[in-house]
């Protein structure tokens, strides 16, 4: 583990246990003095492109959006006052596309990704699971399983 300098924690934010993820990060990074990143993914895929006007549903979204990125700034915000340097990144879109741009930005050598079990709603809003990100990911993964 040596080897290991730059952390990516990814972050749909929308996702329940991302805390979890982030705090494994922390701890690693911690543990092995490495740079740590975290990645909050906006996945605007299902909103876009429907003909009916989805302005209840988008609207929820946005709040539980903005209540679920206010309780991870406390996390990370409180490891920041300890002197931890901890960046963050906001990107929307299609969450492979955009984790792969920042694995080979940032040169990455571990991503913690949350391993959790979709439920029928969260595959339908999120289209996609972790199965296609670790497929074309090119470092090493840890996948934390929700408690």
């Amino acid at each position: 583990m040596e080897d290991i300098k730059r952390i990516l924690v990814v972050s749909r934010i929308i996702t329940k246990g991302c805390h979890q993820a982030i705090h494994y990060g922390i701890s690693l990074s911690k543990k092995y003095g490495a740079e740590l990143s975290v990645l909050h993914i906006i996945d605007t895929f299902w909103i876009k492109g429907w003909n009916v006007p989805m302005i209840g549903v988008e609207e929820e979204y946005k709040k539980e959006l903005k209540r679920t990125k206010e309780e991870l700034d406390v996390m990370i915000n409180m490891e920041k006052e300890k002197g931890m340097v901890i960046k963050e990144l906001l990107k929307e879109g299609d969450p492979t596309e955009e984790i792969l741009k920042v694995i080979n930005e940032e040169n990455i050598d571990l991503i913690i990704l949350l391993a959790h079990e979709e439920s029928r709603v969260e595959h339908f809003l999120f289209g996609r699971s972790n199965e296609e990100i670790i497929r074309k990911i090119p470092c090493s993964i840890l996948l934390v399983k929700q408690k």
